[in-house]
């Protein structure tokens, strides 16, 4: 059932439209193999490119799509509601090029934005690790100055689209402590860079999550985005943008398992009527309602405060423990309306429930955006 969305102008309401066919006619067909056998959407990721789907909150001038926040979520909902590994990747991609658009040279963005933003080529973000994923200060995968650039030297973990990505948007050591972290835009064919085996994951199977290892791997000094010892600044400033898109991607999921739950309960009869007719079960949809609803007002409010230039920081942390708290509930619900049907996968919404647990744990587990939140409060 298509969300009635409070678009800003026909262009987005255009654009939502053109979202929703492409997500009907490239993404929907594929969605139950692709996730079942752990396959690899190929030619999915030009499509969206070729649509203007991949640049959507960059400004024209580098090939962007100019739209505000708030459209571009939306648009990552209706992808989540079809495909949700894929909304999580669009949504990878965009946070992997904000360094580059925020901190880079216009020699550097010159060079390389265009390609990064139309598609051409898809990034990847790669700053946790195996032992530093919240507390990114403690990495340790270090770049050691040399003539003419940099060797790195160490692993990275979680890497949405690991081995796939033509970038990747690397956070090294080249100091001690919180300000001696820079940021790499790192080609795939670095000679000393390889992909571990992607992980057995829950869900989310048909977007690759990898290991990389760097071995005395040579980055050329010209690929340093913004100066020695921003990188944590760098990457903060592209985390509150991923956690909305998380938050999106959430929202979309959740969504899905409604529709699909709402339309089962209207078919599906017990004891001489359809179930949602039934108070217990009708209830619990309408609180799955209420969740998907909230989860999206929380998004849009983070959203339109970014686009409004203001502080959103806490709203960016809200937002993304709300949708992703959510999506875990409704999901959940949405197995307990279908029964003992939607406990097998002769049905999605047990994929749904797999797909939505670990939107908790990533851009930042819910405990960290509580911390994010208090911290807010503490500070204001």
């Amino acid at each position: 059932m298509p969300v009635d969305r409070m678009l800003p102008t026909e262009e987005s309401r255009d654009l939502i439209e053109l979202t929703r066919d492409i997500a009907d006619k490239v993404l929907e067909p594929r969605v139950v193999d692709s996730e079942k056998t752990g396959t690899f959407p190929e030619g999915v990721f030009p499509a969206l490119g070729a649509a203007g789907l991949l640049s959507l909150p960059y400004p024209e001038e580098f090939g962007g799509g100019a739209q505000p926040y708030e459209v571009y979520l939306q648009v990552l909902e209706e992808l989540a509601s079809r495909w949700a590994a894929v909304a999580v990747a669009v949504s990878v991609h965009s946070l992997s090029c904000h360094p580059l658009y925020a901190f880079g040279t216009e020699e550097q963005q010159g060079r390389w934005l265009g390609d990064m933003l139309s598609g051409e080529t898809i990034g990847a973000y790669s700053l946790s690790e195996p032992h530093a994923g919240s507390d990114a200060a403690a990495l340790r995968c270090r770049a050691t100055k040399v003539d003419g650039g940099y060797r790195i030297t160490g692993s990275k973990a979680w890497i949405t689209n690991g081995g796939r990505a033509d970038f990747y948007t690397l956070f090294a050591r080249t100091g001690e402590g919180s300000k001696g972290i820079s940021c790499f835009l790192v080609p795939k064919d670095t000679e000393g860079l390889s992909f571990g085996k992607p992980e057995e994951k829950m869900g989310l199977r048909g977007i690759p999550t990898t290991t990389a290892a760097y071995d005395d791997a040579f980055i050329p000094a010209d690929r340093l985005v913004g100066a020695e010892g921003q990188g944590l600044t760098i990457a903060f400033s592209a985390l509150d943008s991923g956690r909305l898109g998380i938050a999106a991607v959430a929202t979309g999921l959740a969504q899905r398992a409604l529709d699909d739950a709402v339309a089962y309960a209207k078919e599906r009869e017990a004891f001489g009527r359809n179930i949602i007719d039934h108070q217990g079960l009708g209830f619990l949809l309408a609180d799955m309602a209420a969740a998907v609803d909230s989860a999206r007002a929380t998004y849009l409010d983070a959203a339109r405060r970014r686009d409004a230039g203001l502080p959103y920081s806490r709203q960016a942390s809200v937002a993304k423990l709300i949708a992703t708290d959510a999506a875990m509930k409704v999901t959940t619900d949405a197995v307990q309306v279908f029964g003992g049907y939607g406990y097998t996968q002769d049905f999605p919404v047990e994929r749904y429930m797999r797909e939505a647990k670990v939107m908790q744990i990533f851009e930042g587990t819910n405990q960290i955006q509580r911390l994010v939140i208090a911290r807010g409060l503490a500070a204001s």
